[in-house]
């Protein structure tokens, strides 16, 4: 392979998105730390990959660097996220790819941590090695979100549940709820839960639906090594419920949704799900701390205005009140529909 093509933007896109494909390995099993993928493109031009391990052991970078060996003297190393530049469980991959005599590093996003927060990209270029930053840097923005905003806000990135009909329902007048979705849609709800710290519901749910909410459906074909784990079950109260728990485990909160996303922020925590009910769900959504909308469509209604709707509590008084946003994928999930949208931020509205 020719050395100019390693310079090339098209060859370097390709590279990262080589990596992005790399980090969607380590999703589960790197937690908490970020899961990054690496690729060390060789002098001799061959392509050594790279995925966070394990906590404890290597990073992305590490990984691929072990892998070309001596070949990485005067290579090329693309990273989904910024290189560490400090001591944690491991040591600072900046080093490493300075002693490895990696000549240019490609990165996707920076690290907003503030342990690194730049200094990994200070620590290479002092060297003498060439970077660049923002490569597929809005692939890599929404692969790693819920780490991102976790390291800007010292809070997780929400993402708010909803299986519905046709017409906006998730219940029928009777109550009834059982199944609106199908098992396909069940199952990558499943998936969302195997990649969250934490799901939330309201004690009503509880009662009511006894819901296990675990992730007994999902098995990933290509899981690997990874650590496929129920989330932490945390239970909305007031102060004066006392949900029945039954056999499952589950945690009662009684304070303000705000203080729960501070706390499990705290403890490291970097998505929580919210799966409702109604309640909850608009209590998430008044409050502004929805920061994905799932939304499971049905194709089925309920047909009238007496079945329980998405959102309890009062909504948007008038069309200029309304919530804008852009959905960012439309999935067929057997004969459901999976609708990702996003809430315009300040520089969309």
């Amino acid at each position: 392979m020719a050395d100019s093509l390693h310079t090339t933007e098209t060859f370097l896109e390709s590279m990262m998105r080589r990596a992005i494909a790399n980090a969607s390995a380590a999703r589960r099993r790197a937690r908490p730390n970020p899961w990054v993928g690496a690729v060390v493109v060789d002098r001799y031009g061959g392509v050594h990959d790279g995925a966070t391990q394990p906590p404890g052991n290597a990073h992305a970078e590490r990984v691929a660097l072990d892998s070309a060996g001596a070949d990485a003297d005067g290579g090329t190393l693309v990273t989904t996220l910024e290189p560490c530049s400090h001591t944690g469980r491991t040591g600072p991959c900046a080093e490493a790819i300075v002693d490895a005599g990696v000549r240019h590093v490609v990165v996707g996003v920076l690290d907003p941590d503030p342990k690194v927060s730049g200094s990994g990209v200070e620590r290479l270029r002092s060297s003498g090695i060439e970077v660049t930053v923002g490569v597929e840097e809005a692939a890599v923005e929404a692969q790693l979100a819920p780490y991102l905003t976790h390291r800007r806000t010292g809070r997780p990135r929400v993402i708010l549940k909803l299986a519905t009909t046709l017409d906006g329902h998730i219940a029928a007048p009777d109550g009834s709820s059982t199944w609106i979705t199908g098992p396909d849609a069940r199952t990558d709800v499943h998936r969302l839960r195997a990649d969250s710290d934490a799901i939330v519901v309201g004690a009503n749910t509880l009662r009511l639906d006894d819901p296990s909410l675990t992730v007994r459906d999902f098995t990933p074909s290509d899981s690997g090594d990874e650590a496929i784990v129920d989330p932490w079950r945390i239970v909305l109260a007031s102060a004066d419920e006392d949900p029945n728990k039954n056999a499952s485990p589950y945690e009662v909160w009684k304070d303000s949704p705000e203080a729960l996303l501070d706390e499990l922020g705290d403890r490291g925590m970097v998505q929580v799900l919210v799966e409702g009910g109604a309640g909850v769900a608009g209590s998430f959504h008044r409050s502004g701390l929805v920061d994905e909308y799932h939304v499971y469509l049905a194709p089925a209604l309920m047909g009238g205005d007496d079945a329980k709707s998405a959102f309890g509590g009062a909504g948007a008084p008038t069309m200029s009140d309304v919530t804008r946003g852009r959905f960012v994928s439309v999935t067929p999930l057997g004969d459901d529909l999976r609708l990702v949208w996003l809430p315009a931020g300040p520089a969309e509205d």
